[in-house]
């Protein structure tokens, strides 16, 4: 099996905020990266003061947002058209069949996404829930190894110590591009880190320099 990543998360921004220091090093050793997006996060409540964006404009600015952002980390994007806060709702198996087509096509080395129950946001856990079901669905042989991102405050508390937890200090320059790239949704989430620090990336560095991961068990 080659080395190819696949990214599975549900909104524009989860990969910047959450994963992009790895996706990073992936890159930086040449490995591709291909980030399967559920949704266009349309349904986001940030819409900026002053207002920048409608209900009915939002969807395109955080298009264009993702577009560039995966641009910054020269990924793959795949788009995968799903309604923003309506994961929860939709067919699992569905999903994870239409996730598994990709997979299937690709054939990933390792797969990243969002860890079911633990990842805050119902979409978050529905979409996790899902990828893990479509890598499930390929032979045991064939699996990707998967790493699945938890981010309740109780994680460490219930699933102990992550597997992976990698320090991306190094590569954070591009970590905060690839987020600044998604300005719709990081002038929000940087306001505390902006009222804290002059100096905002690093400030920035300091809450999000470390990305961790479980390594998902399938017995």
């Amino acid at each position: 099996m080659s080395e190819h990543v696949v990214v599975i998360y549900p909104h524009p921004d989860d990969e910047a905020f959450g994963a992009s220091g790895t996706i990073t090093t992936f890159r930086e050793k040449g490995i591709p990266v291909t980030y399967l997006c559920g949704t266009l996060g349309e349904m986001g409540r940030n819409m900026g003061n002053p207002t920048f964006a409608t209900r009915e404009t939002l969807p395109e600015i955080r298009k264009k947002e993702l577009i560039k952002a995966c641009e910054v980390l020269d990924i793959e994007l795949k788009m995968l058209g799903y309604r923003d806060k309506t994961l929860e709702f939709e067919s699992r198996e569905e999903i994870a069949e239409h996730l598994y087509s990709y997979l299937e096509e690709i054939k990933p080395s390792l797969v990243i996404t969002h860890y079911p129950g633990y990842a805050v946001h119902p979409d978050h856990d529905a979409f996790g829930a899902a990828a893990i079901r479509a890598v499930e669905m390929l032979p045991e042989d064939e699996r990707p190894t998967v790493w699945a991102q938890a981010i309740s405050n109780d994680h460490v508390e219930v699933l102990g110590k992550p597997h992976i937890q990698n320090n991306v200090s190094d590569v954070f320059r591009k970590k905060f591009e690839s987020i600044l790239a998604h300005k719709s949704q990081a002038d929000g989430m940087l306001s505390k880190v902006r009222n804290e620090s002059d100096d905002m990336e690093l400030a920035a560095k300091t809450w999000l320099g470390t990305e961790t991961f479980y390594v998902w068990d399938f017995n």
